[in-house]
């Protein structure tokens, strides 16, 4: 086998790799009414079967970087996606909330041991000229996996399944079995060991907190605007826009990862992108506040995309920054913080729009958390 189509094949399984840590999570949206009316759950359980493994994310962000130290990142990042597969099935097996919500929750955390072996991996599988494409690789799966399991899933899986949630399930669960085999089949210098005996994050980086406050900006406008975009277009009058809103919204963030497929050797490692796509994140989410009707959602959607970039050059710059021993942890120290402030930032802006009655007060509010990140990317130091 040449290089060129070792490489490929180490892309592709990146890719899938990255297509499950969102799929099995975007899934239960979807599937929520199915499940809500067959078990009889409360509102606040529909809305846990999405939040729960969310914030699992930065919960379980630092058990992967422990993870990765003892098992070294190729093992590591195929044992979780095998529970990831084990728990999203058992949650077809489920007659009641507990195992329902119990099964989400164990399947997040091993979500959360994936997003740093990934990081940690590309320097041990690919030369240092494809690390920025291995980067953009994972990502454009991961995101793919968020527009596939939330838009494929109810006109496409249920049908095939006879409207069966529990075996829908299924079938989107047992891929990750195969792929999780499928990891371990490349025969790569240091693909499986550790080198480092260090995996918790240095409190006192500043980079860790640069790149983590920067993620948890890009990823409060993402996650706030989806959730308040219901409550925006109805205090607007506009609520019959929502479904196309809502597909134009995340959609872009597909377009915005495969965009980074082709520029990703030019725009990862350089602060010039960096701040470009978060200033104007800023300067589209502004918009979206102050402007009504099309031209209003024109400007979330823009926001989104140049989200979506941001996130890409934000979660790729570990591994181009310190040495593949470090990566694990720094870009286990960045989702820690990034995602626990964006899982904060949204829930104070509801605080804020239910103290004051305007959905676009909560929406307002991460808008200004996420401007104040954004002078951070002038202090990375990092070529223009």
């Amino acid at each position: 086998m040449n290089d060129r189509t070792r490489d490929i094949g180490l892309l592709v399984l990146l890719w899938l790799a990255g297509l499950y840590m969102r799929l099995p999570i975007l899934v239960a949206p979807a599937l929520a009414p199915a499940i809500g009316e067959e078990l009889a759950l409360s509102q606040t359980h529909i809305g846990a079967l999405t939040t729960l493994p969310v914030l699992m994310l930065a919960l379980g962000a630092l058990a992967g970087s422990l993870l990765i130290m003892r098992m070294g990142p190729r093992n590591a990042l195929a044992a979780a996606l095998a529970v990831v597969g084990v728990m999203s099935a058992t949650r077809g097996l489920a007659q009641g909330p507990v195992l329902l919500l119990g099964a989400s929750a164990v399947m997040g955390l091993a979500i959360a041991v994936m997003q740093p072996s990934l990081p940690a991996l590309l320097p041990r599988w690919l030369t240092p000229t494809r690390l920025a494409l291995g980067s953009a690789c994972y990502m454009n799966g991961m995101l793919m996996g968020e527009f596939i399991g939330a838009g494929l899933t109810l006109p496409v899986i249920m049908p095939l399944t006879g409207n069966s949630w529990r075996l829908t399930l299924l079938v989107w669960s047992l891929p990750a079995l195969l792929i999780a085999l499928l990891l371990m089949l490349p025969k790569t210098a240091s693909s499986d060991g550790s080198d480092s005996s260090q995996w918790l994050p240095r409190l006192r980086d500043p980079l860790m907190w640069k790149l983590g406050l920067l993620l948890a900006g890009t990823a409060s406008l993402f996650f706030g605007t989806n959730a308040y975009m219901a409550s925006v277009l109805e205090d607007r009058g506009e609520l019959a826009r929502l479904d196309t809103t809502l597909f134009s919204f995340n959609f872009a963030q597909v377009v915005a990862s495969a965009l980074m497929l082709w520029m990703a050797r030019h725009w990862v490692g350089r602060r010039g992108p960096i701040l470009c796509s978060a200033g104007l994140s800023v300067a589209a989410m502004l918009g979206f506040i102050l402007v009504d009707g099309w031209p209003g959602v024109a400007f979330a959607v823009a926001m989104s995309f140049f989200a979506g970039i941001l996130l890409i050059l934000i979660v790729s710059l570990p591994p181009q920054l310190v040495p593949s021993a470090e990566a694990g942890r720094l870009s286990a120290g960045t989702f820690t913080i990034g995602y626990t402030v964006a899982f904060l930032v949204p829930l104070g802006g509801g605080l804020l729009a239910d103290t004051t009655g305007a959905a676009l007060a909560a929406v307002g509010f991460i808008t200004l958390c996420t401007a104040l990140t954004v002078p951070l990317a002038l202090r990375l130091r990092l070529p223009n």
